[in-house]
C-alpha cells in the first residue's frame, strides 16, 4: 500500500521536528565546536576506534572532509590519531575522554528534548507512537529508495 500525501506530509513535519532537536542538541557542545565536528564525534563515538576511510563512509562524506574535521578536533583534544598496528599506512581515529564528554552532553540534551516531546502526549498514546516509530525504523532497513549509507548519526 502506497503512502498517502497527508501521511507523507506528516512525516515531513516529523522530520523537521527531529532535525530541529538534533540541531539544537549540537549546541550543548563547547563554544567553537561546529555542527559537522559534533556529527563526526557522535558517529566516531558510536563506531569506536576506526580507520578514517570507514568513518568517512559512515558519515557519507569524503576522506578529506574527515581529515579536516579531525585536525581541528585533535587540536582541541577531542580525538586522537593512531597508526594501525597491522597496516602502518592506515590511520585510525578515536574519541578521547573529552570527546566522549562532548558526545554525552549532546546526547543528554537531545534525550531531554525527546522526553519533553513524549511528555506532551497523553500517556494512553505514548506506547502507540513509540511502537509506530520502531516500525518506521524497521521499515527503513527494507526501503529500496533509501540509501544503505547516509549521513551517519546526527
Amino acid at each position: 500500500m502506497e503512502a498517502l500525501p497527508d501521511e507523507v506530509a506528516d512525516l515531513e513535519q516529523l522530520t523537521r521536528v527531529l532535525v530541529a532537536v538534533a540541531w539544537d542538541s549540537a549546541h550543548a557542545a563547547p563554544r567553537g565546536v561546529t555542527f559537522p565536528q559534533v556529527r563526526l564525534l557522535v558517529v566516531l563515538d558510536s563506531l569506536g576506534p576506526v580507520p578514517c576511510s570507514r568513518l568517512a563512509e559512515a558519515m557519507g562524506v569524503n576522506a578529506s572532509s574527515v581529515t579536516r574535521l579531525a585536525d581541528k578536533l585533535e587540536a582541541h583534544g577531542y580525538v586522537t590519531r593512531q597508526v594501525d598496528a597491522h597496516r602502518r599506512t592506515v590511520v585510525t581515529l578515536e574519541t578521547t575522554e573529552a570527546g566522549r564528554s562532548v558526545v554525552a552532553g549532546v546526547l543528554d540534551r537531545r534525550h531531554r528534548a525527546l522526553a519533553d516531546l513524549l511528555a506532551e502526549l497523553p500517556a494512553s498514546r505514548r506506547h502507540s507512537v513509540t511502537r509506530a516509530l520502531r516500525d518506521l525504523v524497521t521499515a527503513e532497513e527494507a526501503a529500496p529508495a533509501l540509501p544503505a549509507t547516509g549521513p551517519g548519526r546526527l
